[in-house]
This record gives C-alpha cells, structure tokens and sequence, in this order.
C-alpha cells in the first residue's frame, strides 16, 4: 500500500520539479540577455564618453557579485572622480568607491584581464591619498597585476601603457623619494626609461593612436632621453589628437606646454 501510495505521488511531484526547472532556466536566459544588454549598453556609452549616464547605469548594479559589471563600475566611477567639477572632497569620496568595486571585482573573477587591469589602476589612485611609503608598497602589487592583465589578454594596449607609466615613474623619482624607498625597503622599485619606452611603443604596435596619453608618454619619454626629435614627433601627435575626454584634454595642453619648451 505505501509502495503504490508513494507511486501514485511520485508523477505530480516530478511535474512540480520538472515546471520549477523550467522557471529557472527561463528565468537565467532572460538574466544572461539583460547582463548581454546592458554591457553592450554600457560599452557604447564609454565609447561615446557619456560618463554620468554610464555611471547612473551600472550604479543600480553596485551590489551585484558580476565582475563584469563590477570592473565597469569601478573604471566610471574613477572618471566621474577626474571631471573637472567635481571637488576635492568628492574626488576623494570617488576614488575609493572605484577602490572597492574594484577590490570586489578581484574577489569575484580573478581571471579576467580587466579586472586586474581596473584594480591596479584604481589602487594606484588611492596611493595618493595614503603617502609616499604606502604609495611605493603598492606600487609592486600593482606591477604584478598589470603583468597578469597583460598574460591573461597581450593584446590589450592600456596594459602596455600603465606599465610603461610605472616604468616612467620610477625612472624619474626624485632623488629624496629614492633614499626614503631605500630606507624603508631593502630593494625599492626601480626601472629606466628605456624600460618604460618598450612598453609605450608596444602599446602602440598592439592599437596605434589608442590614448592621447600614450602618445604623451612617449613625447616626454624621449625628452627625457635627449631625442629632441622624436620628441617632438610625438608631441604633436599628443597636440592633434581629438579631444574627447578630460584625458585628453589634459594630454593636449601639456603636450602644447613641452612643445614650447622644445621650440
């Protein structure tokens, strides 16, 4: 008798599980569509550099556990930090909020390139906030996840680019800022600019004419290296370079500013 009742229930009981299974299965192909939808939505925004309408898009999913969305927000929520209304107060605010989206990005997907890509980045801008002796610790987490960025995609040029700036950097520490990284580390950081004009050429081989910064970088790279002419090939490249953003706004003026210094 309890064989044949369990029998008699078992028909109606796998319907009920078979019908919650297609619930569910509908239910994450309309979820997979919309992530589809909205970071295509997302992506044209940022190529179209509207960055308080990407910001307010991705902001309703600040608390998702999709890295995909996560590196997104955290890269708008930096630029929205750079624009040039913004003061300094908020920019501070905005530039540790781009921080954790990034940090929990990184806890969510390790292995895509953006993601360490953004959170280098991002952990760079907070260094600014925190000092020299916190700036040059972070400044080997950061190298390590660019060069991860670079394994997980080579084709990638701003990963080029911010380890060509890492490079520069260090190749240009003043001379105080070395002997305080030489006390407190018992090997500091260090690079050339030969090393840091190897990752701004290749950046461009990997996607010419990509950043005004590169471009930039690459000017006063060579300035640095006394190659006056190659200098101000790329200078002027930096100079006609279409403004879209406050980046390259910025890359602008400083590029008219050494140009004039190069005569």
């Amino acid at each position: 008798t309890r064989g044949a009742a369990f029998l008699l229930g078992l028909p109606p009981l796998t319907c009920l599980v078979y019908d919650a299974f297609r619930r569910l299965q509908s239910a994450t192909v309309v979820l997979a569509v919309e992530k589809d939808e909205v970071l295509e939505q997302a992506d044209y925004l940022y190529s179209c550099a509207e960055i308080e309408k990407l910001h307010q898009l991705l902001l309703q999913y600040k608390d998702s556990d999709d890295a995909e969305f996560l590196w997104r927000l955290a890269r708008v929520t930096r630029d929205v930090a750079l624009q040039p209304n913004i003061d300094a107060a908020q920019k501070k605010q905005l530039t540790f909020e781009a921080f954790e989206y990034a940090k929990k990005a990184l806890e969510k997907n390790k292995e895509c390139f953006a993601v360490h890509k953004w959170y280098a980045i991002c952990l760079s801008d907070i260094g600014d906030y925190e000092g020299i002796k916190v700036k040059i610790g972070n400044s080997y987490v950061i190298k390590s996840h660019m060069e991860k960025a670079i394994e997980l995609n080579p084709k990638d040029a701003t990963s080029f680019y911010i380890l060509g700036v890492w490079c520069f950097s260090f190749a240009e520490l003043p001379w105080y800022q070395q002997k305080v990284a030489a006390i407190i580390f018992t090997s500091p950081p260090k690079s050339t600019y030969e090393e840091a004009l190897d990752f701004f050429l290749k950046a461009e081989e990997v996607d010419p004419n990509f950043y005004s910064k590169n471009l930039l970088m690459l000017g006063k790279t060579y300035m640095a290296m006394k190659d006056k002419q190659k200098a101000l090939l790329w200078l002027s490249k930096a100079k006609d370079y279409p403004a879209r953003t406050e980046e390259d706004k910025e890359a602008h003026k400083e590029a008219v500013e050494l140009l004039k210094k190069l005569g």
